[in-house]
């Protein structure tokens, strides 16, 4: 099977869980049945990532591609959540934008630009950053979400999809789970850098670790505050989002200025 028939597959895959989700919406019903399209849409999205992968022996990081790798292991994980815990109608948003980013690539492919993994110290950078960035993507979607219910349950009654949410207190403990896990992968990536890559902070990189680090600060002062101060609600999702943005901007931020407006690798 072809890149292009697992990437058009997936996007179908993906597309039937986003529509079953949103029929569970309308219902107000809270059913798994929108699981299973969407580990369809995973493996082939996969899949479709490890075509490439053999077709030119190594990972093409350009924008469209590193968004679709990403975009794929944030849907893994979410799903791999959803097992024992009510974190499903997080596909809500994260499948749309696995949709997004899968068919940027077929539509418009990019330059270009393999790395390749040739040790492990290398591989445990790249890969630890990828988890890292995948968790407190799901993270930040859950603080909006969590936002989203707050100031629903303030209504009378609160709207339907926010009654098919688990309780205020189950959301707030899932997003510190992601958000501890996140900054887990975050510190790894980060060490790891600093051990193994020679000049973390030469020209083409200097920008990146510093917003990793003031990332990595961010979520950590969040974490302390949650344990000596008892931070929740909005603070917890002010933190959660500026955290998350500081790596948005760290991991895409150059990649959307070379590639896409300086036309450059």
């Amino acid at each position: 099977m072809t890149p292009i028939t697992l990437g058009i597959i997936s996007i179908c895959a993906y597309l039937s869980s986003t529509t079953l989700l949103i029929q569970d919406v309308i219902k107000n019903a809270s059913r798994k049945r929108a699981i299973f399209p969407a580990w369809l849409a995973v493996l082939l999205h996969i899949s479709y990532t490890f075509s490439l992968f053999m077709q030119h022996s190594s990972f093409n990081f350009s924008l469209f591609n590193t968004a679709s790798i990403i975009s794929s292991l944030v849907a893994f994980l979410l799903l791999l959540a959803t097992i024992n815990k009510p974190v499903e109608k997080l596909g809500l948003a994260v499948f749309p934008l696995a949709i997004i980013a899968l068919l940027s690539t077929l539509i418009f492919p990019d330059k270009a630009l393999n790395i390749q993994i040739n040790n492990w110290q290398m591989g445990t950078h790249i890969l630890s950053s990828i988890i890292a960035f995948s968790l407190l993507n799901i993270a930040a979607l859950q603080a909006i979400m969590l936002a989203i219910q707050e100031s629903q349950l303030k209504n009378h009654p609160p709207r339907k999809f926010i009654r098919t949410l688990p309780p205020l207190q189950t959301m707030e403990t899932l997003l510190f789970q992601m958000i501890g896990t996140g900054l887990l992968f975050l510190s790894i990536s980060l060490v790891s850098g600093f051990v193994f890559i020679e000049d973390l902070f030469a020209q083409h990189l200097a920008h990146k670790t510093l917003l990793a680090i003031v990332a990595w600060i961010t979520f950590t002062s969040l974490l302390i505050g949650r344990i000596k101060y008892g931070w929740r609600g909005q603070t917890a999702v002010k933190w959660t989002l500026a955290g998350f943005s500081l790596l948005l901007l760290a991991y895409f931020g150059s990649k959307l200025v070379l590639e896409l407006i300086l036309h450059r690798a």
